[in-house]
């Protein structure tokens, strides 16, 4: 097995078994090949410490075939940090200032709250010193009254328990607000905002909706059965395949011009990327063909579209409309 190069590769035992503890207490099963990937190491490795865990009187339970748990009930006492770790969760409560709505904002507040009570007073000391000097800079649009843009969480909640949820929302395309009824199949983040994919009984279809859209939300009682819908990864795969929104485009671009799009990309819903000798393709999930094909037209032949033919499509009649406009 190859061997990870991250500190977990030079730690002493005793903080390889603290930190597998953890580990098995993060998810209801954990299997040895998870464990064995995270630390670098062999599965003889794994079971032996797992062993030495479950004789030093940790209750570990075992599943053939499927991995490790622990007994219910058991927790450890509460964990400290490193000050590097310290410093990670204060980033990533800064990005949650910025790339969450209201309500993931307001939940990670008060998870960093109980984060800070369990910290020692120098790793307190060390995140105080912190805070004033890191900033996450993002435009924030502003915010319309009749758009709470603080569903995030109850949809979250709706997706853990396959609850469906009531919807009243405005669509951007025809410009008027409906209600709907919908079983929730995942969340991402694009362009700025947050999506729901999610199967819309009125339509009879899956739908694309912007959460920040929603002006009211609640969970009904009923629940649906998530084997019937695709996971999340599995419809955005199937979006090559599906002419509806959102569209999924895969470019190329040379290396040259790519190092200058570094932060745009992520503007125009990049979900994947591949760096080869002589370019970088790129795949977008957009539901604006003609957004996209704005930007893309600055490249020029410096950009190839590889697959999209609404995109081929829509930059030919640009193109056609800029040569008729400068004749």
């Amino acid at each position: 097995m190859k061997k990870l190069t991250n500190h977990f590769t030079t730690m002493n035992r005793i903080d390889r078994l603290t930190a597998i503890l953890i580990q098995l207490q993060s998810k209801k099963v954990v299997k040895a090949a998870e464990i064995a990937e995270r630390f670098g190491m062999s599965l003889r490795t794994v079971y032996r410490d797992v062993k030495a865990l479950q004789e030093a009187g940790v209750p570990i339970g075992a599943e053939a075939g499927t991995g490790y748990y622990i007994v219910e009930g058991y927790h450890l006492p509460p964990v400290m940090f490193s000050q590097e770790e310290a410093a990670a969760l204060l980033t990533g409560e800064k990005l949650m200032e910025q790339f969450s709505d209201h309500s993931g904002q307001k939940q990670f507040s008060n998870a960093m709250h109980k984060i800070r009570a369990v910290l020692r007073g120098s790793e307190k000391d060390f995140l105080e010193s912190l805070e004033e000097n890191i900033a996450i800079l993002k435009p924030i649009p502003p915010q319309q009254e009749e758009f709470p843009n603080r569903f995030l969480t109850d949809v979250q909640q709706a997706l853990g328990g396959q609850k469906v949820l009531r919807l009243e929302y405005f669509s951007h395309h025809s410009a008027e607000t409906n209600q709907r009824e919908v079983e929730p199949i995942g969340v991402f983040y694009s362009g700025n905002r947050w999506h729901l994919i999610a199967y819309c009984r009125l339509r009879k279809d899956y739908r694309d909706f912007r959460i920040d859209r929603i002006k009211k939300l609640s969970a009904t009682t009923t629940v649906f059965k998530k084997s019937q819908h695709p996971s999340l990864q599995e419809y955005l795969k199937q979006q090559d395949k599906n002419p509806e929104r959102p569209h999924l485009i895969k470019v190329r671009f040379s290396h040259h011009i790519a190092r200058y799009i570094s932060e745009q990309k992520y503007y125009y819903g990049l979900i994947a990327e591949t760096r080869e000798q002589d370019y970088i393709e790129m795949s977008f999930l957009t539901g604006h063909i003609e957004y996209f094909a704005r930007w893309s037209l600055m490249f020029g032949n410096e950009m190839l579209i590889v697959e999209s033919d609404a995109l081929r499509q829509q930059m030919k009649e640009m193109i056609a409309q800029l040569h008729a406009h400068y004749l």
